[in-house]
């Protein structure tokens, strides 16, 4: 039953996270006094007016792809509903402590500097995104359960 609504929100939430990748956390903030861009891949700074990769963050980079990875899998569990929502609403935690992970990533990279509104880019709402999908998701699948609840009752 891979056509369900569900399927879809959550296959969305994983194409968000794999958005990371592609979006800045963070945009125009100085590190060490050079105009820096912030993504999940690492620090991007003006080098000569072009952008320079100077720092990885590798263990971040894997964590990304092992999270936007979960909601496919959770695809694939649409036999057990119960499981399916318990696991849902497990990787809404898993979300949450990523998310503080980025933000603390972004705050030591910046080295604590005062982040206005202006400098926040596209990348750091996606993981709001995602648990936003992931939620509609789990509520989808609670309809589902009462549904098959229901039918069972019938017969």
């Amino acid at each position: 039953m891979l056509q369900r609504i569900q399927s879809v929100y959550l296959l969305l939430a994983s194409l968000v996270i794999f958005a990371l990748f592609l979006f800045p956390l963070v945009h125009n903030v100085y590190v060490e006094g050079v105009a820096s861009t912030i993504k999940v891949t690492g620090i991007y700074q003006d080098v000569n007016g072009q952008q320079a990769h100077t720092q990885s963050f590798i263990a971040l980079i894997a964590a990304t792809a092992i999270v936007a990875i979960l909601p496919i899998i959770l695809v694939f569990l649409y036999k057990n509903r119960k499981q399916q929502m318990a696991l849902c609403y497990g990787y809404i935690f898993v979300i949450f402590g990523y998310s503080f992970w980025i933000a603390q990533t972004v705050k030591s990279a910046t080295g604590g500097a005062d982040l206005t509104t202006n400098n926040f880019g596209i990348g750091a709402l996606l993981s709001s995104v995602s648990i936003v999908l992931v939620i509609f998701a789990a509520k989808a699948i609670q309809r589902d359960e009462k549904l098959v609840k229901s039918a069972d009752r019938l017969r």
